[in-house]
């Protein structure tokens, strides 16, 4: 007879770790499965060795500014081989973190690659070949996600993701990135600071293009400041390596009209020669970039087997599993959390999932996971973090919206700091709290407050009577 579990999931990231371990917790007896390392991509491939890296990239930014504040620090340098040892030994400790916590709650857990054969049923594949089937009166599918590339591209020695950029164990000179959403704008961050030519390439008219437009201008203006070459409106045309470079053309985000071979242009470069595309006339704005490395960050895609899903009758689409406000697929006990479901591909959200989900499988208080209350961050410095409506956003759906804003340079703990610019706005529609984006320093802990009120549903009389400490930076959330 199979083992038997009240819930098993399959996917140890934020999403499997949180449904485990609150359901273990209830008092179930829950099993976690988990195939190429504890703690999922956040931990291995995504928010932890980023946000190390960024870390160390941070304090050595801050260093220039230390000379107004009478601090002198003669002649400073990094060792990018000891930042990286800083990152890997991060991320081992948020692995065993992951699998302590797992353990002490009574968590059963199975390396190794698991299968669904029904909905109470998965074969579990060990490291070493061995084969058992585990029972479960609930299945949670939790598999993540991974980088999605354009048609046609493949990561290569220079054409790399976000997992292959982690990966390099030397700093190059010069880096070219293709996309400039969360984790474009972060790498542009974290290598510019480090003194690497940065070109970054965004094909709509703004980076961060789900963000306040303020914001992503406040960003644009930072990074150019760290000599980020930004280009916005451009898609990639091509993308090749050249030896020991990458060459890259873009063009202008319009139409164009039928392309004409360079031969029929006089003066025009012969086919073939180095660093040139041989095929098509260059419209006015095209780029034609080289840099030692490339980075393609143009989005993710849940990570799931369509034949798996497909023997099973489980809905899915190119989003990812298709699941109801409870997180279950059209499959009765078969669930699904996460970045595999699509949606905002965020850690905190899948944790928040899971949570609900065990709560609701396994007994205790209902929880809920509000969709308009997920806070997101980027972690570029200074940082943009944003919880329900953009203005932008308010004004496209024609919801009426009273905007307060309020501006780091008016709050003393900022200038005292030295913290830059920065920005809090708060809309409100009919009173009620409705978004809120903060740009500037400290904006992802900022806004754990904000996510708060829109939760609880606080409108602005309450808000009014919060008591902020003085002096303080959260003061600029104050009305």
């Amino acid at each position: 007879m199979p083992e038997t579990f009240d819930i098993l999931v399959i996917g140890a990231g934020p999403g499997g770790h949180a449904a485990t371990v609150r359901a273990a917790r209830l008092g179930a007896r829950a099993a976690i499965i988990e195939k190429q390392g504890w703690g999922g991509t956040c931990t291995h491939r995504g928010c932890i060795p980023t946000k190390a890296l960024l870390a160390c990239s941070r304090r050595y930014a801050e260093l220039k500014k230390l000379g107004r504040m009478g601090v002198r620090v003669a002649d400073p340098s990094f060792d990018y081989a000891a930042m990286k040892r800083h990152q890997e030994q991060i991320v081992k400790i948020s692995a065993m973190g992951v699998q302590k916590s797992l353990k002490e709650s009574g968590v059963e857990m199975k390396s190794g690659e698991g299968r669904i054969l029904s909905p109470s049923e998965v074969e579990w594949t060990a490291p070493d070949g061995r084969r058992e089937r585990l029972s479960a009166r609930n299945l949670v599918i939790a598999g993540g996600s991974e980088p999605a590339l354009p048609p046609g591209v493949h990561p290569s020695e220079r054409i790399l993701t976000s997992d292959g950029l982690l990966s390099l164990r030397t700093l190059p000179e010069s880096l070219l990135i293709v996309g400039g959403s969360v984790i474009g704008v972060e790498f542009a961050t974290l290598f510019a600071e480090l003194g690497v030519r940065v070109t970054l390439i965004e094909m709509v008219g703004q980076i961060l293009p789900d963000e306040e437009g303020e914001a992503a201008a406040l960003l644009t203006q930072e990074l150019k400041n760290l000599e980020v070459a930004v280009h916005t409106g451009m898609r990639m045309e091509t993308i090749r390596e050249t030896g020991s470079r990458v060459q890259l053309l873009a063009a202008p985000e319009a139409p164009v009209s039928e392309p004409l071979h360079v031969q029929d242009l006089p003066g025009a470069h012969p086919p073939g020669e180095s660093g040139k595309d041989p095929g098509r006339i260059r419209p006015a704005g095209t780029l034609d970039l080289s840099a030692d490395y490339a980075l393609i960050c143009t989005g993710r895609k849940p990570r799931f087997s369509a034949e798996e899903l497909n023997a099973l009758g489980i809905r899915h689409d190119r989003r990812g599993v298709i699941v109801d406000e409870r997180q279950m697929t059209n499959v009765p006990g078969i669930f699904a959390v996460g970045d595999v479901t699509g949606g905002m591909m965020l850690a905190h959200r899948a944790m928040q999932q899971g949570k609900t989900l065990s709560v609701r499988l396994c007994g205790g208080h209902e929880i809920r996971c509000l969709e308009e209350a997920v806070p997101s961050v980027v972690y570029t410095h200074p940082q943009i973090a944003r919880v329900g409506l953009t203005e932008e956003e308010a004004l496209r759906t024609g919801i009426a919206v009273e905007v307060h804003r309020a501006d780091f340079a008016a709050n003393i703990t900022a200038r005292t700091a030295l913290s830059g610019p920065g920005f809090v706005k708060l809309l409100f529609h009919r009173e009620k709290l409705a978004g809120a984006t903060i740009a500037g320093d400290q904006a992802g802990e900022l806004i754990a407050p904000l996510s708060l009120a829109m939760a609880a549903g606080l409108d602005r009389r309450q808000l009014e009577e919060w008591i902020i400490p003085h002096p303080t930076l959260s003061e600029v959330l104050g009305l």
